[in-house]
């Protein structure tokens, strides 16, 4: 599929959607970030904002990503909207043919799936080469299919944290691995729905 026919995809897909007023960040992330030091962070398929604007109220300045416009757009508004215009940079990029510039203390990636091409590994490592030392890359992924996903293929399979740390392939004696492992939550779904959830969370630190 073509660059152009992915951007319409996504485009697509979150026109279908109202836009959110005030939506949630991702509960790995706060999980994981809060009592960090706030830094330079960059969201790397922003979504619906969530993430972003969570980070920027927690005093982090943001650069937030997605090959949507539709999506970075309603982002930029709802940052204006909710006083963080200046903490969030929202920015147009098909992380297939282009990576953010910048150094970042913090790169997110959370469930960065798509049923399109990408070489998940080449941006991963990227973003690992994007981070200052000290940095950290948080890698959360679906380990398992909720009800309400796009994807309900009963065949699919999602690698674990474990290989896809492999599959970044990064010098051991300049990033290391903090954590790896997959924890279930209870997750909420359209119309308040809710199901287990599983989780697949990497946590890869710059050490050099």
């Amino acid at each position: 599929m073509s660059t152009t026919d992915a951007v319409a995809f996504w485009d697509s897909v979150y026109a279908a959607r109202p836009a959110a007023g005030d939506p949630r960040p991702n509960a790995r992330l706060t999980e994981m970030v809060t009592g960090l030091p706030p830094g330079d962070v960059l969201d790397l398929g922003c979504g619906e904002g969530g993430d972003a604007l969570w980070l920027a109220g927690q005093g982090w300045q943001v650069t937030a990503t997605d090959i949507s416009a539709v999506a970075v757009e309603r982002l930029a508004a709802l940052a204006r909207s909710h006083g963080l215009g200046d903490r969030v940079s929202a920015v147009r990029h098909d992380l297939h043919t282009s990576f953010p510039p910048g150094r970042f203390d913090l790169i997110c990636a959370h469930y960065l799936h798509t049923p399109l091409d990408l070489d998940r590994a080449t941006v991963l490592r990227s973003a690992a080469h994007a981070l200052r030392p000290g940095g950290r890359l948080l890698v959360v992924d679906h380990g398992s299919t909720s009800p309400w996903s796009w994807n309900q293929d009963p065949d699919l399979r999602y690698p674990s944290p474990q290989e896809v740390a492999a599959g970044i392939a990064l010098a051991p004696e300049t990033w290391t691995v903090e954590r790896a492992d997959t924890p279930r939550r209870i997750a909420t779904g359209p119309g308040g729905r809710t199901a287990e959830a599983i989780d697949h969370v990497l946590l890869i630190r710059r050490t050099a």
